[in-house]
């Protein structure tokens, strides 16, 4: 992997570690305060690379409509759901419920001069 890319993802690692529990965002939305709009996949790389870090919580990212797209790099069927459910976030059928209650930007909750 470039240099650059594992760069990008601790810049990613930043922060997801700062989403608060009982809160989630989107792969995009990290994206877009990372400076890179287009980069919600490589987000997405990230998070699955993510799956041995214990102080990433990865299960806090979600797809923009909710999904719990990364649930498959978690151990165990349902991991990715009972760690958001522990955290008193709502899931049914794979999917947020009441997104809007549980969404954290980036973009306005934390300062735009941090170095991340």
């Amino acid at each position: 992997m470039k240099p650059e890319t594992l760069h990008f993802f601790d810049r990613v690692y930043e922060v997801v570690k700062q989403i608060p529990s009982g809160k989630v965002t989107n792969y995009g939305a990290i994206a877009r305060y990372l400076g890179a709009a287009k980069s919600a996949r490589i987000v997405g790389y990230a998070m699955n690379a993510s799956h041995n870090m214990d102080d990433v919580p990865a299960h806090r990212v979600v797809n923009r409509n909710g999904l719990l797209t990364g649930k498959f790099h978690f151990d165990g069927t349902n991991l990715m759901q009972q760690l958001l459910e522990n955290e008193g976030v709502e899931v049914k059928n794979n999917q947020v419920k009441n997104l809007k209650d549980y969404y954290w930007d980036p973009n306005e909750e934390l300062n735009l001069h941090d170095t991340i």
